[in-house]
């Protein structure tokens, strides 16, 4: 890797951008010079398509003058804007730059649109036929990658419609995770379990916890066990969503359901990110976004 990153490549890219440049004045110098003035007009002997002649003439000097206006433009080109290796340019022109610039004019333009509904209640924005309409288009562009179109999410991917959330669903705290993202992360609890018949144990308590089908000896054996796990998901197993920590009594599970699915969390954990978007979007976009997501799971509250 360290051959694409070292300093011979800047120098590689400038001598050839440079040495194109002067190679292409050089055979317009030579060109220019070549033209045999004493036969000027003479047929040069190579006929085409049997009645086009080529004829001893010099190059037009419009066109000349276009081609040395052409290196001139490359050369001014070069010295405002980056093209030089590590050169910047005088312009001190980036992709960042411009980008920020088209982001920041971009919402300077859609500020007025948001206004209306920045001083509104998350819950009043979610009853707003306009607002749900951007709040859609955002959802779209920015959520719906991961959550689905329709935000009951996927493997690995909360479903956004129903009432487990794993930090909260009030609109407040959803703004928090969209602008600042989250990081949720199980650590492997076999060492802190026991042996491995004893994390199989755990695995059927847990899913007794919620219903599901398991071996009631195996559950009542991990009762105890299931110990090292209450610190996080408290002592019924009910979650915290202080710190993200699932609920395993309402039979909703995030990374699959089943005795097998559960004694893979236990030995290897799980580490989950949700990205932040609090550099994408603006406050006012995301509390109009917030409110749209908030309406999944609280559709009789927003009509």
């Amino acid at each position: 890797m360290s051959d694409f990153t070292s300093s011979f490549w800047p120098f590689f890219i400038s001598a050839i951008v440079i040495g194109g440049i002067v190679f292409c004045l050089a055979v317009l110098f030579m060109t220019s010079k070549s033209h045999d003035a004493a036969h000027t007009g003479e047929s040069t002997g190579h006929v085409y398509d049997e009645d086009i002649v080529e004829m001893n003439n010099p190059m037009p000097r419009w066109w000349m003058w276009m081609f040395i206006i052409t290196c001139i433009f490359g050369i001014v080109y070069l010295f405002l804007y980056p093209g030089l290796g590590t050169y910047g340019g005088k312009l001190g022109w980036t992709q960042v730059k411009q980008y920020e610039q088209e982001v920041k004019e971009s919402n300077d333009r859609i500020a007025p649109i948001y206004a209306k509904f920045t001083s509104m209640a998350a819950e009043d924005v979610a009853k707003d036929a306009k607002a749900m309409a951007i709040g859609e288009r955002l959802f779209m562009n920015n959520c719906s990658q991961c959550h689905g179109s329709d935000a009951h999410g996927s493997r690995g991917f909360p479903n956004l419609t129903d009432k487990d959330w794993l930090y909260g669903g009030d609109p407040e705290t959803i703004k928090t995770t969209i602008t600042n993202g989250r990081h949720g992360m199980m650590p492997p609890m076999a060492a802190a379990v026991g042996s491995a018949d004893d994390v199989k144990n755990v695995a059927n308590y847990v899913l007794s916890l919620s219903g599901s089908d398991h071996d009631a000896n195996r559950a009542a054996l991990g009762k105890d066990k299931f110990a090292a796990c209450a610190a996080c998901h408290g002592a019924e197993g009910k979650g915290n969503q202080a710190i993200g920590a699932p609920n395993l009594s309402d039979d909703i599970w995030l990374h699959g359901a089943g005795e097998a699915a559960i004694i893979d969390r236990i030995n290897n954990g799980k580490n989950n990110q949700m990205p932040a978007q609090g550099s994408r979007l603006t406050p006012e976009q995301i509390h109009v976004l917030a409110s749209y997501v908030w309406r999944f799971s609280n559709s009789e509250s927003a009509q």
